[in-house]
């Protein structure tokens, strides 16, 4: 049976996911331990290069930040497994590891989780937009909106924002603020990580000084955090996607239809923990990344996934609205014509 032309949810729904992906959900603590080290310690030593290297050129600097935020990717998908419960079988470990990354990775580890959640119990859902996601309007929804929305929609919409001030943003400064309606430990979370953030400030200020701190972090988080949002933005923006409305959204069928089988080169896909394989990500979180390719390849229920390639997954640059009537994500193209439509009265779905 081929999966991708499984359209009813409760074909989907039939199919043995469960067992086929029982086997992998249990964590390894010496590939989890060995994982943490591999990805820690080189970042820490690139870092420490890129301090000397402000003696020599910035050029240089810039470029060993390269390296050191694809180091910071996968610092962000073992704190990633951790929000999920999947990196150890102690969730007091995960718990502890996913503080310490999210420090890291200027991520608060409660308030994340909480957020990530939603976006897993969501995906692919038309009436539950909003939470964990890239903001998305249908083009009934956009032809609806006021100029003003449809001027920040776009400007949200636009490639050096998405990638780039975007990612920036949010990992220096939303990530410091509460999210409304967030629990104690979420909110606590939010204030440890960034007095412990401002700790570390304070003694890179007093051993290398403010500024070549600076000069160092500041392009590992802008590179990583293009890298990260990329990666999350093909993962759920990408040709052939299935989106429904929440009467006939299904877990199954938004798993393996809503989420991309994004197959990059060997190393990309270890920099960024094999996360590409995120249809069985969102099938089944528990599995740890590192267990992610072994279940893909070894269960046919899998094999007749369509991958999106490094090429291929160019075109999702052009996607910026959900066609409702069409079924797909399109561009901004023809929206002159349909908005000399009668625009349909929004009962659900109007998303921010």
């Amino acid at each position: 049976m081929n999966v991708l032309a499984t359209n009813s949810p409760l074909e989907a729904a039939k199919l043995p996911w469960r067992q086929a992906v029982a086997k992998y959900q249990n964590p390894d603590l010496r590939r989890s331990l060995w994982q943490f080290a591999n990805s820690v310690v080189p970042y820490f030593v690139l870092g420490y290069l890129m301090y000397r290297s402000l003696a020599v050129s910035y050029w240089l600097t810039l470029a060993l930040a390269v390296p050191a935020s694809g180091f910071m990717v996968r610092l962000f998908i073992i704190f990633h497994d951790c929000g999920h419960g999947s990196f150890f079988k102690s969730q007091r470990g995960n718990d502890v590891m996913g503080i310490i990354t999210g420090i890291i990775t200027f991520t608060p580890y409660y308030q994340w989780r909480h957020a990530h959640a939603i976006h897993h119990a969501t995906s692919g859902d038309l009436d539950r937009r909003g939470v964990g996601d890239v903001w998305t309007l249908t083009v009934e929804e956009y032809l609806a909106s006021s100029r003003w929305k449809r001027f920040a929609y776009r400007f949200y919409r636009f490639p050096l924002v998405t990638f780039g001030i975007g990612p920036t943003f949010m990992f220096l400064v939303a990530h410091r603020l509460v999210d409304r309606g967030v629990g104690r430990r979420e909110r606590f979370s939010v204030y440890w990580t960034d007095l412990a953030l401002l700790g570390i400030a304070l003694l890179m200020h007093f051993t290398i000084g403010l500024r070549a701190y600076i000069l160092i972090q500041l392009p590992i988080m802008v590179i990583g955090g293009a890298a990260g949002v990329w990666l999350f933005y093909v993962q759920h923006q990408f040709e052939g996607i299935r989106w429904e409305r929440h009467e006939k959204w299904d877990y199954v069928a938004a798993a393996l239809q809503g989420s991309s089988f994004y197959k990059l080169p060997k190393v990309l896909q270890w920099f960024s923990g094999n996360i590409g394989f995120h249809h069985i990500h969102h099938l089944s979180p528990r599995i740890p990344n590192y267990n992610l390719e072994q279940c893909h390849t070894s269960e046919p229920l899998f094999q007749d996934i369509k991958p999106i390639t490094l090429v291929s997954s160019l075109k999702s640059l052009t996607f910026r609205l959900w066609d409702e009537q069409q079924r797909k994500l399109v561009g901004f193209g023809g929206l002159k014509r349909l908005s000399e439509q009668p625009v349909p009265v929004l009962v659900k779905g109007s998303n921010r």
